[in-house]
């Protein structure tokens, strides 16, 4: 099977005070139960690889915000592979969360892509750049000069996409070799709407539940999914739906089963 989970799907976020943050031991015992076969391992020091495997767990990557355009600062030193998957890269602005950004000059442009090259260089398709909201590389310009820019391959998520103004099923038709890595996602698009215009910050637009579980938003997951694996896409599906949670009573798995179903039942991926 190449359907992953992550623990962001649990409310487990590298972002300071977000939500009520769940044990691990919770969060892996539910994945298996799901029968998820791999896992993201969420932010530093929360998943190991030997953890996983107690619960039956492949890891699929590790997401690392990553300050890439300061021409002061060297990202290589700090990087390194997750065992056996995928290295997801965002262009950290350097604070915490992802409700604010600052603008990027020039030397700044010319700094991040730079550091792609030179990231890609060294680790290959290892290393994936996440487009997200947020980050320096967020909307669909933003990601178009990423590509035109740089060799670096892209994790694909489907609703960061979206909310940045990429259509995610256009960039799997135009380029479906840049594609490495996949986060799938749906999401509100009218709240997705207000977070473009400013009227919700990120954080809030997620509180309120901004992304759904797969089929109940309008991301044309199926079609991105078939996209893909007409293309020849062989890596991991990582199912992502970002919460915010107010306490341990709360069941995030409830909708991660129900994404799974989704799959299974219009995808065709198993």
């Amino acid at each position: 099977m190449r359907i992953a989970g992550a623990p962001i799907s649990w409310g487990v976020c590298e972002v300071p005070d977000w939500g009520h943050q769940l044990p691990p031991t919770r969060v892996l015992r539910e994945m298996a139960a799901l029968g998820l076969t791999a896992t993201e391992l969420g932010p530093d020091g929360y998943l190991s690889a030997d953890r996983l495997r107690e619960y039956g767990l492949r890891c699929a990557g590790q997401f690392h915000p990553v300050l890439l355009h300061d021409p002061a600062h060297d990202p290589l030193p700090g990087l390194s592979a997750a065992a056996g998957g995928a290295m997801v890269l965002a262009a950290a602005t350097g604070v915490d969360g992802y409700d604010a950004r600052p603008a990027l000059d020039e030397r700044g442009w010319d700094t991040l892509l730079a550091n792609l090259d030179r990231i890609d260089a060294e680790f290959g398709r290892v290393a994936v750049l996440h487009p997200h909201v947020g980050t320096m590389v967020e909307t669909r310009e933003e990601v178009g000069r990423v590509l035109a820019g740089s060799s670096i391959a892209l994790c694909l998520d489907t609703g960061h996409l979206l909310i940045g103004g990429t259509d995610p099923a256009e960039l799997v038709a135009t380029d479906p070799g840049r594609i490495a890595h996949v986060h799938l996602k749906d999401v509100d698009a009218p709240m997705a709407d207000r977070v473009r215009r400013g009227e919700l910050t990120y954080t809030e637009a997620v509180s309120q539940g901004l992304y759904r579980p797969l089929g109940q938003g309008d991301v044309d997951v199926a079609s991105i999914v078939k996209g893909l694996e007409k293309s020849g896409y062989t890596g991991w599906y990582v199912l992502e739906q970002d919460v915010i949670l107010t306490g341990s009573g709360d069941d995030p798995a409830a909708d991660v089963r129900a994404s799974l179903a989704y799959l299974d039942k219009v995808a065709g991926v198993g």
